[in-house]
């Protein structure tokens, strides 16, 4: 008993986190995102490196994410910039080629996710030995601050049409906020075809039909302080689209 006590304290210990950071346009939001992870990992004392994935952002977030990799050092800020905007995607697939955590955090770099509900999911991964534990919005004390009626009947309508076609054994789809296996997410990625926001979607949902076990932990979702909404017509309707794609293909 002492003995299978000790490996998974080892084990654990040997946890290491990735958070990959796509960032286009978020110079002001960068320092406070990135002084919030330190602390909480360093509260926590888990093992993390932030992998900032920028495409060529015109208004200098790789310039800002430079001088906070002087301040804080290579081992914990990576640097993988992209030339031009590629997509949420792909940049993940980037990311994940230069983690060296076995876990894999990924999260908006806006401060619409706070970096203070890490250890709560970490937590909630190593209770259920979960694949893959995702921040929602509709359980618990989850919620969204920040939105105008419309965003918040947006996010509600097509939380809501998503689960009655999908039926995807997750209260919150259309996340972004979450932690894998690393193992895990590369064989998601693999398999989504999805762009945009139906991308963080498509995740859940072939998360499910590969039998993947999911967590959940209720998150308090607060819309960015800096910068715009990337969300306007031309999403929603690739929303609507990419959610017919999935309903006729899974």
């Amino acid at each position: 008993m002492a003995g299978s006590k000790s490996k998974k304290k080892n084990r654990e210990e040997a946890d290491k986190y990735s958070v990959l950071l796509p960032t286009y346009n978020e110079r002001e939001n960068l320092p406070l995102i990135v002084w919030l992870l330190v602390k909480y990992f360093g509260e926590s004392g888990y093992n993390y490196e932030i992998i900032v994935i920028d495409d060529g952002s015109p208004d200098g977030t790789l310039q800002i994410a430079e001088q906070l990799q002087k301040i804080y050092g290579e081992d914990k800020i990576v640097l993988r910039p992209r030339e031009k905007k590629l997509g949420l995607g792909t940049a993940y697939i980037h990311g994940i080629k230069h983690a060296t955590g076995n876990f894999i955090i990924i999260m908006d770099a806006d401060l619409s996710h706070h970096p203070k509900f890490i250890p709560e999911f970490i937590k909630k991964q190593k209770e259920g030995g979960y694949d893959l534990v995702s921040g929602t919005r509709y359980r618990g004390d989850g919620g969204v601050y920040g939105w105008d009626l419309r965003r918040k009947l947006i996010s509600r309508g097509a939380n809501f049409v998503t689960q009655v076609l999908l039926r995807p054994g997750a209260s919150d789809l259309t996340g972004s906020f979450r932690l894998y296996k690393k193992d895990v997410l590369e064989r998601l990625v693999e398999r989504c075809v999805s762009k945009g926001y139906v991308f963080q979607m498509e995740m859940i949902v072939r998360a499910r039909q590969l039998g993947y076990s999911i967590g959940e932990v209720p998150i308090s979702f607060v819309d960015r302080v800096y910068g715009e909404s990337k969300l306007g017509g031309n999403e929603i309707v690739s929303f609507l689209k990419g959610l017919l794609t999935l309903f006729a293909t899974t």
